[in-house]
């Protein structure tokens, strides 16, 4: 089919037709665009054809012909379909300008008239195909889309790829696609062999869990559970088309699938994957069936559970693409995930039960055990709950929270109504497992199928615990919950102690009150301790301590000794809000670095070890922390950005994450980044309700903003974070170290003596608590104050202390700083490079890629140097401020933006800023009226 374009704008590809193909749809835009054909490839579904038209609606409209074929299995076979598809409607247009027998051949191919054949008029027909593209492209560029190559029919293929190997220097592109299958499948070497030279060939893989997880929600299933995203993923091997039509049977199935079962897979999958199946025996498909019940099967595996002859009947499946031959590996895995679960959907209740009941006395692992025992069980059994309950017990302390919680669930549900432990409190358990593992939503939905069924106050209380925890920073949406578990709690100090340990959490994330935050985490404390439950005693305890160091109370160092007490609990002190995250606060706020690397670096192996997926987003977010005071910006921006994957992964942390990925980035990536990352974690802080991060995140955002050269925008923000934390009630400056870079900001747009403010309040608090990095900054900041008054050599002395006494704290960013600060004010034309050695040599050092870029962008000019008296007749110039009269006395001697810059050690964007509110106060239009008033005249 033809199709004739002449748009008058080029049509957008809409995003969402190429979710999780950005780089690659990148590639073959900038191929196309430069004249060049693609060709892209990969297996059936993973989005061919949806990435295909994306690119033809795109380029379609800077050709004058697009030309369009596509393909089809049942079609292949007829010969010049695919020709006729392509030219059948230009064929008027191009049949005068061939010759006779071009123009005769291809007519009887496209029209069915005569009997034309390759064999036949195989010469004519060639030429003819190409002298017809060569005749199109002459009036205008050409693009032809053929889609689904691989059953093209041969003839077609034949003369298509004779013509595009010929087409070198015509502007004829070709934009194709064909199916492939393994990941170092060369199935499209002869395809490609049969494009134009220097086609670019695109491999279509499988999707990240993210990016179906997009996807799923683009289409309307963004109702989905994380946890049945991740298993969407899994089972679809990251396949779109796959993803999208699990997605849809599970949006449209009434009931979930039960813990440990496979997703049901539509009757479309299940024709689409096991088309092959009817060709296996029936007794390899019951080894199959038994292989995909199991979670590692292999061939032993498949012996004991009494398949005698599985190595033979799973060669057969093999044969037939069912499973994936692996000489050397001993397991038997299927060739696509979705095989498997499709073999199981389609297998009879009954069947599916026998094949458990094998597995459950043949494998070797007893948690396995215990799973294939409870999918052969129906009904209660007592003894059945039991082994399933040892079994998550076993899963918990090999750090697998999440098979713990899918076998606490299953041994619930073969738990009598009467039994002990009961079903109640084992969902509670397996619901603790999940929020461990991350599974937030999960938990969430087993607290809530609890608080519909139980009475026992203890039970739902823990429910209530549940509900809110899964609620993480957004705890404003769960407010009605607090009167409930308060209610249920009566006047049980055990059950009181929890409510009060979140609602000092509350206190903290949704009022913003430390003092009431710190109180209420003092009370449950008591209540804990006088309800024996030393685990909430001691959670408490560590909020405290982290509330009190955060605020500056003078009782942080003796509420952390009293958290590190024994007994101690080890689910709390590995938990990111338990004792030892306390000490890690105290001690990097302490400057003691070397000890808080040492103290997270233990933890978050701890947590790696039990599987704890939010307390490893913590604490990659403190090591990263870490790393970034220390001046180790390459690796924190890793960190960072593990944490931010992990934390998108799994719903948790992720404002904070952004946040600590922002500072990374801006000091050791992408500013642009940095930036997008900062207003993310405002925007989700503020829709949150989260007071605590919100001044985190403002704080990020005014640092990346200075980084970008856009100081009036940091003094925006930190102004906010200023205003923040006093009503907060946050005193310690080393809590969000924005201090400095407030105070720098101020001097770039000329307001130093709120710069001074700044740095005499902040220094104050420092002094009390004896945090000598945060001084030293301070002390930077308020060598530039000097500078832009004037007072050159002290400004010099306090910028070389405080420099030395950075590197030797051990802070490498910070000191690498105040070396490119001094670089400046020492620098002069005679001086040139040399003046920003040492700076470049330090911000090096640290891999600080965007500070780096500053030093090559500054002009090595003097530093700031106090500007000529503005002489006094010149009265107008009185109501200026001091800097915009420095600025204005500096115009008047003909200096240039860049040069005013540069020696009131300001950027540029200030420079301008500042000339605009002396035109607006003097009420002229331009510098050249400034130099007017100079010479005593008004301009008209």
């Amino acid at each position: 089919m033809t199709v004739r374009r002449d748009f008058k704008e080029p049509a957008r590809c809409r995003p969402d037709l190429v979710i999780g193909r950005e780089e690659l749809f990148a590639d073959a835009r900038e191929r196309l665009a430069s004249g060049g054909s693609v060709l892209l490839h990969g297996p059936a579904g993973i989005g061919k054809s949806t990435v295909l038209r994306a690119l033809a609606e795109e380029y379609g409209a800077t050709a004058r012909t697009v030309l369009r074929c596509s393909a089809t299995e049942s079609e292949s076979h007829l010969p010049f379909l695919a020709l006729a598809d392509l030219l059948g409607l230009v064929l008027d247009e191009v049949s005068p300008r061939l010759p006779a027998a071009q123009r005769t051949a291809l007519e009887s191919a496209l029209t069915g008239r005569g009997e034309s054949s390759l064999q036949r008029d195989g010469l004519a027909l060639r030429l003819a195909v190409l002298s017809a593209l060569r005749a199109l492209a002459a009036h205008g560029p050409v693009l032809v889309v053929a889609d689904d190559l691989q059953w093209l029919d041969p003839a077609s293929a034949e003369l298509l790829g004779f013509a595009a190997r010929r087409l070198d220097g015509t502007p004829v592109q070709l934009l194709c696609a064909v199916r492939t299958e393994g990941r170092q499948s060369q199935e499209y070497d002869r395809h490609l062999r049969a494009c134009p030279p220097g086609t670019l060939a695109v491999r279509l893989g499988p999707l990240s869990r993210t990016q179906v997880a997009e996807l799923l929600d683009h289409r309307g299933h963004g109702c989905l559970s994380r946890s049945t995203v991740r298993e969407i993923h899994r089972t679809s091997g990251g396949n779109p088309l796959f993803a999208l039509e699990l997605g849809r049977a599970l949006a449209d199935s009434p009931t979930p699938p039960r813990p440990g079962e496979p997703l049901p897979v539509p009757t479309s999958l299940r024709a689409l994957v096991l088309s092959r199946l009817d060709m296996l025996s029936v007794e390899a498909r019951r080894t199959l069936l038994v292989a995909s019940a199991g979670a590692r099967p292999t061939p032993a595996l498949l012996h004991a559970a009494g398949r005698e002859n599985a190595e033979a009947e799973c060669a057969q499946a093999a044969e037939l693409g069912l499973l994936a031959t692996e000489p050397d590996a001993p397991a038997v895995r299927f060739a696509h995930p979705l095989i498997s679960a499709a073999l199981y959907a389609e297998a009879p209740a009954h069947e599916r039960r026998a094949a458990h009941a094998a597995l459950s006395t043949a494998a070797s692992d007893p948690i396995e055990r215990a799973r294939h025992l409870a999918l052969a069980t129906t009904g209660t059994d007592p003894e059945v709950a039991a082994r399933l309950a040892e079994a998550a017990a076993l899963a918990r302390d090999r750090g697998a929270p999440s098979v713990a919680a899918q076998l606490g669930l299953l041994a619930a549900r073969h738990t009598p109504a009467d039994g002990s432990p009961s079903p109640q409190e084992r969902r509670l358990t397996a619901a603790e497992d999940a929020i461990t593992a991350g599974e937030v939503d999960l938990a969430r939905d087993i607290a809530r199928e609890v608080l519909a069924r139980a009475t026992v106050p203890a039970d739902r209380v823990r429910a209530w615990m549940i509900v809110i925890d899964t609620a993480g920073h957004t705890m404003a949406e769960v407010d009605a919950v607090f009167p409930q578990a308060l209610a249920d709690a009566g006047d049980d100090p055990r059950l009181l102690a929890l409510v009060h340990y979140q609602l000092a959490w509350r206190a903290l994330i949704v009022e913003g009150d430390f003092t009431e935050a710190r109180e209420a985490a003092a009370h449950a404390a008591e209540l804990a301790a006088r309800g024996g439950d030393r685990r909430t005693e001691l959670l408490s305890l560590a909020f405290q301590a982290q509330t009190e160091t955060l605020m500056g109370h003078p009782e942080a160092p003796r509420t952390i000794k009293r958290a590190l007490k024994e007994p101690q609990d080890p689910r709390v002190a590995w938990h990111h809000n338990g004792a030892g995250s306390a000490r890690f606060r105290w001690l990097v706020m302490g400057d003691q670095l070397a000890e808080a690397r040492a103290a997270v670096t233990g933890l978050l192996r701890e947590v790696r070890r039990r599987g704890s997926v939010e307390s490893e987003v913590h604490f990659l977010r403190a090591l990263a922390e870490t790393e970034l005071r220390a001046g180790h910006c390459g690796r924190a921006l890793e960190l960072a950005r593990d944490s931010l994957r992990l934390a998108r992964d799994s719903g948790i942390g992720e404002t904070a994450s952004a946040m600590l990925t922002s500072l990374a980035e801006a000091s050791g990536g992408d500013v642009d980044r940095a930036l997008a990352l900062a207003l993310e974690a405002v925007h989700h802080a503020e829709e949150d309700g989260d007071q605590m991060y919100l001044s985190r995140a403002l704080g990020a955002l005014g640092y990346a903003q200075l980084v970008a050269g856009d100081p009036a925008g940091t003094v925006r923000s930190l102004r906010r974070v200023r205003t923040l934390e006093l009503g907060l009630g946050i005193t310690d400056p080393a809590r969000g170290r924005w201090h400095g870079d407030l105070a720098e900001a101020l001097v770039l747009t000329g307001e130093a003596a709120e710069a001074q403010d700044v740095i005499d309040v902040s220094r104050e608090h420092a002094l009390r608590l004896g945090r000598e990095s945060v001084l030293a900054v301070l002390d930077r900041s308020e060598a530039l104050v000097r500078a832009a008054r004037g007072d050159r050599e002290a400004a010099l002395a306090q910028l070389t202390s405080a420099q030395d006494r950075l590197g030797k704290l051990g802070y490498g960013l910070e000191e690498a700083r105040a070396a490119f600060a001094l670089a400046r004010l020492r620098g002069g034309p005679e001086a040139g490079p040399a003046a920003f050695e040492e700076a470049t040599r330090l911000f090096r050092r640290c891999r600080a890629l965007p500070w780096l870029r500053q030093v090559d962008e500054s002009p090595a000019t003097a530093g700031p140097e106090p500007a000529p008296a503005v002489p006094e007749a010149l009265d107008a110039l009185h109501a200026l401020a001091a800097m915009e009269r420095q600025v204005a006395a500096l115009v008047m001697e003909g200096a240039t933006n860049r040069e005013i810059a540069a020696r009131l050690f300001i950027s540029v964007k200030t420079v301008e800023a500042t000339l605009t509110r002396v035109y607006r106060k003097l009420g002229i239009r331009s510098r050249v009226d400034i130099v007017r008033l100079a010479a005593g005249h008004r301009a008209p």
